[in-house]
């Protein structure tokens, strides 16, 4: 595993080549090159590219203990809105869109990356939120945590409609309105 200075400038480069250049172009060459490290270095802790910009991205959501934390205020609907609010405003950020696309593409086809991407970060926000349905006395607070991030995902990864505050409102209530027992 790569040491923590290493790891920074490995993550900074592959953000500057993803977002300069074309995510196609995206390398293992091209990373080691611009962070200064050996292509071994690499290798010895990303299978790919993919999952250095996997791991980078992810990176930019940690906490200081290195963890993916979720408001927890004991006020479900506001914490589904913040949860809500926050993952759309890095999809909708110009800086990160293409680079989440890039990694979701991948994630389609490269199973190991994608096992990777559900262990540390999507079965966390999902299990986090699944539990405090679960503590509310929700009934298949699994399937109503589904059920939140789904829209979100789908209108993101189709395109199909804008967000906008007055659209998570209404998605946060619909999920609580489904959550009630």
């Amino acid at each position: 595993m790569a040491r923590p200075r290493t790891r920074r400038k490995v993550y900074d480069a592959v953000l500057v080549l993803a977002q300069t250049g074309s995510i196609r172009a995206l390398t293992m060459e091209g990373i080691a090159a611009r962070a200064g490290v050996s292509k071994q270095t690499l290798y010895s802790s990303w299978p790919s590219s993919g999952a250095v910009l996997f791991d980078a991205l992810l990176a930019q959501s940690l906490d200081d203990d290195g963890v993916v934390a979720l408001p927890d205020t004991g006020d479900l609907a506001a914490d589904l809105f913040t949860i809500a609010s926050a993952m759309i405003a890095e999809m909708s950020d110009p800086t990160q869109d293409t680079l989440l696309r890039a990694v979701t593409a991948q994630l389609q086809v490269d199973d190991a990356l994608a096992a990777e991407y559900r262990e540390r970060l999507f079965d966390i926000q999902q299990d986090a939120v699944a539990a405090r349905l679960t503590t509310a006395g929700v009934d298949g607070a699994d399937e109503i945590a589904e059920l939140f991030f789904g829209p979100i995902l789908h209108r993101w990864l189709l395109r199909t409609r804008p967000f906008d505050d007055a659209w998570v409102r209404r998605h946060v209530e619909r999920v609580v309105r489904a959550a009630a027992p």
